[in-house]
């Protein structure tokens, strides 16, 4: 009996000196900033890119021949400004007609503690936008802040 009760007493402390598992809920923790494409003669129509493309300058392709009316992109927490090549081509797969645009972005970019298990993250302030090429305009210049990606930050009208 006193083996069972000295088990028990054992199995007790092992388990209360155990740590609590935390596990980070917000994914993703730094937020992307989330173009949606419209519709330049109906405005309040998405309007999907075909045979789309993004390209972040010196880097890698994010998206390559898809098809979206929306998209995230992120933000170099390294930098103040990350630029992106757009391609769209809305006929064939032929180099010839893909359309180019240019999407410069500038901001300024803050660490936020969030929580042990997340740690920090990047909150994007004073963001200023600047486009060239095939769109046509784009539903605001300048964003405040960028700390959630709940909701499209710009609107793309092409």
């Amino acid at each position: 009996m006193k083996k069972y009760i000295l088990l028990l007493c054992s199995c007790f402390i092992g388990f209360s000196a155990c740590e609590k598992d935390d596990f980070c809920i917000q994914n993703p923790v730094t937020p992307n900033l989330v173009l949606r494409f419209y519709d330049k003669k109906d405005t309040s129509k998405k309007k999907k890119v075909t045979r789309f493309s993004i390209i972040a300058q010196g880097k890698d392709s994010l998206f390559v021949n898809k098809e979206a009316d929306s998209i995230n992109i992120p933000l170099n927490s390294l930098a103040t400004q990350t630029v992106y090549t757009l391609k769209m081509n809305a006929t064939d797969n032929l180099a010839i007609n893909n359309k180019i645009a240019t999407l410069t972005i500038n901001y300024k970019p803050e660490q936020a503690y969030v929580s042990r298990s997340c740690g920090y993250k990047v909150i994007f302030n004073d963001v200023n936008l600047k486009h060239t090429g095939w769109i046509d305009n784009i539903s605001t210049s300048e964003i405040t802040t960028i700390d959630n990606q709940t909701k499209a930050h710009v609107q793309v009208y092409y």
